[in-house]
């Protein structure tokens, strides 16, 4: 089959040559003799991949040495429960800003373990906003303060750090993590499914201030308390290795392409030229307000719904493919993330056109 853009929100597209990679260590990786999905995760063999993952993720992202960087189990989902099971200290509330699907779980989840208090929320603009930030309500008695920073199914991105006000900030990066420079210093802790822009589905990545951890509570297994965990080196139980393994290969080949500085400028051009065709059109459109767009996940919409399926078909067929929007937003939805190259966008933005002109 001939090569197509993939589209998918998660799990998404690989770089090429990652795959490669891959395909050529599979069965004996640097003359082991053995596939990294065979070795020990305490051998000699994986130690080396281990150690290159955390180093290669803490040049890329400037990591501050008072930060512990742990590669967990369970996807981002699994965090919400976790972050506060580790972070609320004694404390009661914790403060959340709810800008879409994700944040609305986030917020359910953790509702079980303390009072959650809406900061603000944009679900009367259907979450096509962000609410301005001097309607947040921000409670000098809460824990955290916990924002998603790109909203995977409505298309909403912050493109600045949220003021916390003193609180630590907590943020849910899945679906942009490495995709623009941030300064990790002004966070309490990151978290991130792997999915999107990292690697494969299986690896959850959290990193912490040091001064965070130790508090979970009695109730917290072992295997979910960052504490615990970070004293083994995120190996308190058999780690997802050949994940690690990806992921590793994922850094690796961002470091070739000039680091996040340099994705950066290309996330911004890539979206840039999706987002001009579509505003020039008058077929489609993006719900989203401009200045909160994601470069990430550009959801828009057909005039005609009718269209739709026709639309799909036709993109299949042009090797176009997962452009169908979430179940619960409709319309279509193309996720840009770091691995699609700029021929991508440009193949779907000449492919909308052509439909565009016979529709």
């Amino acid at each position: 089959m001939s090569k197509v853009y993939n589209f998918s929100a998660g799990p998404s597209v690989f770089p090429k040559s990652v795959l490669e990679k891959a395909q050529q260590e599979l069965l004996d990786w640097q003359d082991s003799g053995m596939s990294v999905m065979e070795m020990s995760h305490r051998g000699k063999h994986f130690s080396i991949i281990a150690d290159a993952l955390e180093s290669d993720l803490r040049s890329l992202m400037a990591i501050p040495n008072n930060y512990k960087v742990l590669f967990l189990q369970g996807g981002a989902s699994a965090q919400f429960s976790l972050i506060p099971q580790n972070l609320l200290n004694g404390k009661t509330k914790a403060c959340y800003l709810n800008t879409g699907a994700w944040s609305e779980k986030a917020i359910s989840d953790a509702k079980t373990y303390c009072d959650v208090v809406v900061s603000a929320s944009s679900e009367d603009t259907n979450f096509t906003s962000i609410p301005d930030a001097s309607t947040w309500l921000l409670d000098e008695r809460a824990a955290y303060f916990h924002y998603t920073s790109n909203e995977t199914i409505h298309g909403v991105e912050f493109s600045e750090i949220p003021d916390a006000k003193g609180l630590s900030l907590v943020s849910d990066m899945s679906s942009n993590i490495l995709s623009r420079k941030i300064d990790v210093s002004q966070y309490g802790l990151i978290y991130a499914g792997t999915q999107k822009n990292m690697g494969p589905a299986g690896v959850t990545l959290v990193i912490v201030r040091d001064d965070l951890i130790g508090y979970a509570s009695q109730t917290t297994p072992a295997v979910f308390d960052y504490a615990e965990q970070a004293k083994s080196q995120s190996m308190l139980n058999t780690p997802a290795t050949y994940n690690w393994y990806l992921v590793g290969l994922i850094l690796k080949w961002l470091k070739a392409q000039g680091g996040v500085e340099a994705i950066e400028q290309l996330n911004i051009a890539k979206a840039a030229r999706l987002y001009k065709a579509i505003d020039q059109s008058t077929l489609y459109s993006n719900p989203v307000v401009v200045s909160c767009r994601s470069r990430m996940n550009v959801p828009f919409i057909l005039a005609d719904e009718s269209l739709d399926k026709q639309f799909l078909a036709s993109a299949e067929a042009n090797g176009l493919y997962e452009l169908k929007g979430h179940r619960t937003v409709g319309g279509m939805r193309a996720s840009i993330y770091n691995a699609m190259p700029e021929a991508g966008v440009l193949t779907l933005i000449d492919f909308m056109a052509e439909f565009e002109r016979t529709h």
